[in-house]
């Protein structure tokens, strides 16, 4: 481990694993010898002796052992006997010997076995974990006041604490996106945990209120025509409401959609449009330009089914929006959300950038809280140790990225040339391709030789090596 404990980790460490039935503490895990000192050398005997670890389902693949399971957590890690839930991880399983790769996407979790970009490089092991309040990982009832940056924090360190015992070598937390933000915030509250951290494309609202860097972004990305193509046919889509929500309606009534979260057809219409430019450029790019319509020669057919390709009108109905509650949520109360001024719009935007809160059910509480991200900013500023920071240089969400300070060691901030949000160590120039990889070999403490080449140790799957644009979310929507 690359940082001393300290005396009050110690303390969080036993508080975080002390649970009601089924909640082992890590005492009681070493007294009863249920993994450190197991003698099967089957790694599924190995993971269900854990207490709290049970299994769902094992898929086969080739090279690996892939098991999918439920591991109780505390609802609340600061009061561990006040009730518990299932939270579903992952094991991409290569060897014990091997080092592991603890992934999140910061939202739900696949059960088709597939790899991060760290985890071939490494050729290691890789945790998946779902995160909290992600549907089935949600405590019933669910008190939402338990959604918090902190509390998932401490459940990856519960699950850590746990498998470090089966996985004995180097961990490296790695995510992108939300998942990138995620793998940030673990950093943040369990320093001790993890032998570096590779963050991708992951945004940081440090002021939510405050977001000219993303109107600077949208004035400059790409070519100032392509920038005319899609405002034109964005303008003209609010141009067209009449017609073009009539066809949303009517999609709508066919789907069985419904609008009581958002308040009306009219502002989850408008939302969808607003979101265009901005899906564009988040998964797209310049060299897909030419095929958006000319707006003023498309038809009606052509900007609602440009609309629905990069924004989605599915995104806001209710619909829509059930599955990502808790991310919305979260964005109201502790992350914040990107507001943009789009001057093109001006005079047909009837809502303008609407707020997270705006689509979340209005019987759940919430209260944002700035001090937050301006709390883990300060702290990779002055703390960070051996983190990686990937972004795409045409990504919307890297106008507001994590930036290093006189504290930090080791750590590096590398954009891909035009990469948008599926930007990869892949995608850098050579020279911070080679550095970047060469780092997350040496923190994942593979021998000198592999270091120095800076190449990744396991051959690309193209089933396995899914490029990290899906390994974030693709659903549409304004959702890092």
């Amino acid at each position: 481990m690359r940082k001393s404990l300290t005396l009050m980790l110690s303390i969080s460490v036993l508080i975080g694993t002390v649970g009601s039935a089924g909640v082992a503490t890590a005492a009681d895990t070493e007294s009863r010898g249920t993994v450190a000192d197991t003698q099967s050398t089957d790694i599924k005997d190995r993971l269900l002796a854990i207490p709290g670890m049970s299994l769902i389902e094992e898929k086969p693949y080739a090279g690996y052992r892939f098991l999918v399971l439920n591991y109780e957590q505390p609802i609340d890690h600061r009061r561990p006997w006040a009730g518990t839930f299932q939270q579903r991880i992952s094991v991409l399983h290569k060897g014990t010997d091997r080092p592991t790769v603890f992934r999140t996407s910061g939202y739900g979790l696949s059960t088709t076995p597939s790899r991060a970009e760290p985890t071939r490089i490494v050729d290691g092991n890789q945790i998946s974990l779902e995160y909290r309040f992600f549907t089935p990982s949600r405590p019933q009832p669910a008190d939402w006041s338990k959604l918090d940056i902190w509390q998932a924090a401490s459940d990856q360190h519960r699950v850590y604490t746990a498998l470090k015992k089966v996985y004995g070598q180097n961990w490296l937390s790695t995510g992108g996106s939300k998942g990138g933000m995620t793998a940030t915030y673990y950093e943040r509250f369990y320093p001790n945990d993890m032998d570096g951290v590779v963050a991708y494309v992951a945004p940081n609202d440090v002021v939510n209120k405050e977001d000219s860097a993303y109107d600077r972004f949208f004035e400059t990305v790409g070519t100032k025509a392509c920038r005319d193509r899609l405002n034109s046919l964005q303008r003209e889509a609010l141009v067209r409401r009449a017609p073009l929500q009539k066809k949303y309606k009517e999609q709508a009534a066919a789907e069985g959609s419904t609008f009581n979260t958002v308040g009306s057809v009219d502002k989850a219409w408008e939302a969808t449009v607003l979101d265009f430019v901005w899906g564009f450029w988040q998964y797209y790019g310049e060299d897909v330009c030419d095929t958006i319509p000319e707006a003023r020669t498309a038809t009606d057919d052509e900007i609602y089914r440009t609309i629905d390709a990069y924004a989605g009108w599915s995104a806001y109905t209710d619909q829509g929006l059930e599955y990502y509650t808790p991310y919305y949520y979260q964005a109201a109360t502790e992350l914040g959300s990107p507001s943009i001024k789009q001057p093109h719009l001006r005079g047909l935007s009837r809502y303008g950038y609407q707020p997270a809160s705006s689509f979340v059910p209005r019987e759940i509480p919430m209260k944002f809280k700035p001090q937050v991200m301006r709390d883990v900013d300060n702290w990779v500023r002055r703390n960070a140790n051996q983190m990686l920071f990937v972004y795409g240089e045409n990504d919307p969400w890297g106008a507001e990225p994590f930036h290093l300070g006189k504290g930090s060691r080791d750590s590096y901030v590398f954009y891909a040339p035009g990469g948008n949000h599926g930007a990869s160590v892949a995608g850098l120039v050579d020279a911070e391709r080679e550095k970047a990889t060469a780092r997350i070999l040496a923190w994942a403490g593979v021998e000198a030789p592999a270091v120095a080449e800076a190449k990744p140790l396991a051959r690309f799957d193209a089933r396995l090596d899914k490029p990290v644009a899906e390994d974030v979310t693709r659903e549409h929507g304004l959702r890092p």
